[in-house]
This record gives C-alpha cells, sequence and structure tokens, in this order.
C-alpha cells in the first residue's frame, strides 16, 4: 500500500472523510487478498447484519453476472454432499425449490437464472451454508474482494470494519 493510500485508510477509519465516497479508490489501491481479509472481519463481525443478510443484500444490489458468479461460489462452496442433501429435500423445501430453480446441484448457474432468484431466497442458501461450514465467509470474500464495488452498498459501518481490519493487517516486504 503506497504512503497516499495509507494516509486515506487513516482519514476514513477516522472519521474525517465519508468511507462511501473513497472505498473506490482504497480498493484499487490494495490487493484482493487484502481486501478478502477486510472483507471477512466484516462479515465475521458482531457489528453488521448476519452473514446470510449481508449476502442478501449484495445480491439485490448486483448485475445478474454478478449475481450469477455469487450463486456459483455459494454454491461451489456448499460441496456436493450437502448440494445432494438439500436437493433430495433433506435441506428443506424451500432450499431444494431453489436448487431446482437453479438447475440443480451440477449446472453452472446462469445470469437468466440469477435474475429470478430472489435475495431472500440467497440469503436462506447463504445462511444454510454457513451452518454447514463458517469457511464459506472467507470463500465468499475472495468473491466479493474482485467485485469490491458491490460492498459499498453495505454501507459505512460494515465498509468501516472492513477497513480498519485493511489498515492494521501487516504489510508483507
Amino acid at each position: 500500500m503506497g504512503f497516499g493510500l495509507g494516509n486515506l485508510l487513516q482519514e476514513v477509519i477516522g472519521g474525517n472523510t465519508s468511507v462511501e465516497n473513497h472505498f473506490d479508490q482504497i480498493a484499487q489501491g490494495s490487493p484482493a487478498e487484502l481486501i478478502s481479509q477486510g472483507l471477512a472481519t466484516m462479515f465475521h463481525s458482531d457489528q453488521t447484519p448476519a452473514f446470510g443478510q449481508m449476502v442478501g443484500q449484495l445480491f439485490g444490489q448486483a448485475n445478474p453476472d454478478q449475481q450469477a458468479g455469487m450463486l456459483n461460489q455459494l454454491l461451489s462452496s456448499m460441496g456436493p454432499q450437502v448440494l445432494s442433501a438439500i436437493e433430495g429435500g433433506a435441506g428443506g423445501g424451500a432450499l431444494s425449490t431453489i436448487l431446482a430453480q437453479l438447475g440443480g446441484t451440477s449446472a453452472s448457474v446462469t445470469p437468466e437464472q440469477a435474475a429470478q432468484i430472489s435475495p431472500d431466497q440467497v440469503q436462506q442458501l447463504a445462511d444454510h451454508a454457513h451452518r454447514q461450514d463458517a469457511g464459506i465467509v472467507e470463500n465468499m470474500s475472495d468473491f466479493y474482494a474482485q467485485h469490491a464495488g458491490l460492498i459499498k452498498t453495505l454501507g459505512g459501518e460494515a465498509l468501516t470494519i472492513a477497513l480498519s481490519r485493511m489498515a492494521n493487517t501487516p504489510k508483507s516486504s
């Protein structure tokens, strides 16, 4: 991170400038791994809404290509055994219905399919995935680090948590 970027991070965290206005600039000047770590901290924080709720909110703000990417990441992170159990009805009727809408467990979700899924349905999937494997947070954080513009829609408090983590991560040489 350059000297100017570090100063900008400190100004944003200190409340001297709007986090939403500068998040893009900070994200563009930061490695994806650092952004991902900040986002994972944000998703795990007790100062932000639940993981599934934030994933659903982000899905609602995304374009169809991003939505398809989110769903593919979420489904691939769940693993075939969990998905098969859901598809077979063991995960609950609502979740098996969502998987049926997406073409089952073996297909890659298309933007057209993703556009048919609601943010509430994505929240249900994310909540289920999180209960099955807490590592889903890091996997989704990696995805969102590649689409950092979406993160701005979560608001200043969530962004400040992510940026605080980024600012306090030791820089590797």
